[in-house]
């Protein structure tokens, strides 16, 4: 774990790389070139989850390989802000040089088993499309570049879907808590971004660190209060193999993105607030600072759905509430969109945890294996 604490550390310049790029170029553009990069990133790191579960990263030679690809980690996220424009040849290549040593040290771990060899292979060739179309796209220009990233993207992420999970090996409550702890590392960023708005103290910017807080301490209670409970019970119960790698991959590689970009799509919006309380966003920032929320309730609600199989109304309604409220916050002072974002939150919270109070009792003392109503 120390060592995967180390790894995580370079995942934190990467965001605050991908929240600054977006602060500096607050258009569509920019909203959409940072999260092709927190995209791929984001896929780099989930692929090291995945690694520590069928190899201990302290041992031997293991823990040197770990050392290198964290070197071109870092040099990938000092890439991001021109990502697109000079530095896209280098990105690609450190992107790769990331993603072959995984590869290498799955090959070497899978020794001795067939089903594990086959998944990594499968795992070898969408890598290999997906960062040949990664350099590629390093000499084009414009929206022929946006799509070859967002093809590269996709293909990449999606070989896990396409070439099955069944060879996968997996430690369930380890899996989570990395997860897990990811999460609360792009919670930081959010705070990160606090500190990095805020040029003079006055009351107005008091007022919105502390409303900012309260943000990120409600989005913190909305995962880990019950809902990262029941998952990592879920995972944990499923029937080893195919089922239990399908959930990892569905509820934590693929639906855990969106969490985390949403939360950096709040840290544009609480940087943006902190820079100047009293004028309205912009529309981009007001969107990212609504439209995050959203996205990252959004992402509750299919997690749910997927560990569960059951709807999530309430947050629904919020996230659907957040988004119809966007035209509001570009008319409003931005604390004041800070502080609609911390109430609507804040009655989430109160409401889930009146409304299904024994449900969350017996989730959080372990009285029961029910999954929770919310």
């Amino acid at each position: 774990m120390p060592l995967e604490l180390f790894f995580d550390l370079v995942f934190v310049l990467a965001l605050t790389e991908c929240t600054a790029l977006m602060a500096d170029v607050p258009t569509w553009e920019g909203l959409a070139q940072s999260m092709l990069i927190l995209g791929m990133l984001w896929w780099s790191w989930v692929g090291y989850s995945w690694l520590t579960s069928v190899v201990d990263p302290e041992e031997g030679v293991v823990r040197l390989a770990i050392f290198a690809s964290m070197a071109a980690f870092l040099v990938a996220a000092l890439c991001v802000p021109r990502a697109f424009d000079d530095l896209a040849l280098l990105f690609a290549c450190s992107y790769m040089v990331v993603r072959v040593a995984q590869i290498v040290l799955f090959l070497a771990a899978s020794e001795g088993d067939a089903k594990l060899r086959s998944s990594v292979w499968g795992l070898a060739g969408s890598t290999a499309v997906g960062t040949g179309l990664l350099v590629a796209a390093s000499f084009a220009d414009d929206q022929l570049q946006g799509a070859l990233w967002a093809l590269a993207l996709f293909l990449d992420a999606a070989g896990p879907y396409f070439f099955g999970a069944e060879g996968w090996k997996l430690v369930p409550g380890h899996f989570a808590e990395r997860h897990g702890l990811i999460v609360i590392i792009a919670l930081g960023e959010s705070i990160v971004a606090i500190g990095a708005g805020a040029e003079l103290v006055d009351a107005g910017v008091v007022v919105a660190a502390i409303l900012g807080i309260g943000v990120t301490a409600a989005l913190w209670w909305l995962y880990f209060d019950v809902v990262a409970l029941v998952a990592e019970r879920r995972l944990a119960r499923a029937e080893v193999g195919r089922e239990q790698n399908e959930i990892a991959r569905d509820s934590y590689s693929y639906l855990h993105f969106p969490m985390v970009a949403g939360i950096v799509l709040l840290a544009l919006g609480m940087k943006k607030t902190l820079g100047d309380v009293e004028e309205p966003l912009k529309l981009v920032p007001a969107v990212a600072t609504l439209g995050g929320t959203a996205i990252y309730l959004v992402a509750h609600v299919a997690f749910r759905y997927r560990n569960v199989h059951s709807f999530n109304v309430h947050r629904s309604a919020c996230a659907v509430l957040l988004v119809a409220l966007v035209p509001v916050a570009v008319e409003i002072p931005a604390l004041a969109s800070l502080g609609i974002v911390f109430a609507v939150l804040a009655v989430l919270i109160v409401y889930e945890t009146v409304r299904f109070s024994e449900a969350r009792e017996r989730i959080r003392h372990q009285l029961t294996e029910q999954p929770a109503p919310n």
